[in-house]
């Protein structure tokens, strides 16, 4: 078998917060997705299946928060119509093969984004009302080839939480390493609207204290540098990691609840592949 290639109350947001940790409106699994993705249909098996679990450690950029260290559980459903991995969904529509080493993906994405914070998560945010996460969704296209793979992706906050849109694009390339291992290095960038930033960094005039000024957030670029690895010591077991760091835009680090420039984290996991 090839190696795999890499491509709302209180209560219910805080448990879909325990499966999905985010930094920076991004759910940290999506890491685990592309380090884990494989190409689904051969013609002999529709579905795969895979269960796993991994563990994440990430930095928040607000001040004094503490770093999250969860174990999250993975499961993983592909076909030629649907992917499904932790909290993202990817239901697939025609793509187009440009030639032999080029071709276009397209597909419908829906994701939980466990973004946001309760007032007791850090001195800074105390008095602050609640910012909660929600399901984003939008679309995707992908062009991968022999030199590198592009993504560009379209995401607006269907939960209405902060009526934000996002576009995420992202430019990696994977190289194969004796028969077990893959590294794919990757660099993207993520434009956030005004109603998000705002809504995650943003201080209203009923949440002003002393050092805490009235904020309004403006749109902004995050870049991100990280690397991605799967080591597959057969058809069944996988090991995954994805090691990244996060340059906040402007508008992010001049919120008065944020005392950093950057962000990072650290995903480790384990797939059984059915």
């Amino acid at each position: 078998m090839p190696l795999p290639h890499p491509s709302t109350s209180t209560a219910l947001g805080s448990a879909l917060r325990m499966v999905a940790i985010s930094m920076m409106g991004a759910g940290l699994c999506a890491s685990f997705t592309a380090v884990a993705d494989e190409p689904a249909d051969d013609g002999t098996s529709p579905t795969s299946w895979a269960l796993g679990l991994g563990v994440v450690s990430a930095q928040k950029p607000y001040t004094d928060i503490d770093r999250d260290n969860m174990p999250i559980p993975l499961l993983q459903v592909e076909n030629r119509y649907v992917h499904l991995f932790g909290p993202r969904v990817e239901f697939k529509l025609p793509g187009l093969d440009i030639d032999d080493s080029q071709a276009l993906d397209f597909a419908v994405v829906a994701k939980y984004d466990g973004s946001g914070y309760e007032d007791d998560d850090a001195p800074i945010l105390d008095g602050m009302s609640e910012r909660e996460g929600g399901i984003w969704a939008g679309a995707k296209m992908a062009w991968s080839s022999d030199l590198f793979d592009v993504s560009a992706e379209w995401l607006a906050d269907a939960s209405g939480n902060s009526d934000g849109q996002r576009v995420d694009l992202g430019l990696e390339r994977t190289w194969q390493v004796g028969n077990h291992v893959l590294i794919t290095p990757h660099l993207g960038a993520s434009w956030q609207d005004e109603n998000t930033i705002d809504y995650y960094f943003g201080v209203r005039d009923d949440e002003v204290r002393i050092g805490r000024p009235a904020y309004a957030g403006e749109s902004g670029v995050n870049v991100e540098l990280g690397v991605r690895g799967v080591y597959r010591f057969d058809a069944h077991h996988s090991v995954l990691m994805n090691v990244e760091v996060e340059s906040l835009a402007d508008e992010i680090q001049d919120s008065p609840l944020v005392d950093r420039s950057t962000v990072n984290s650290v995903s480790i996991g384990y797939l059984y592949r059915f």
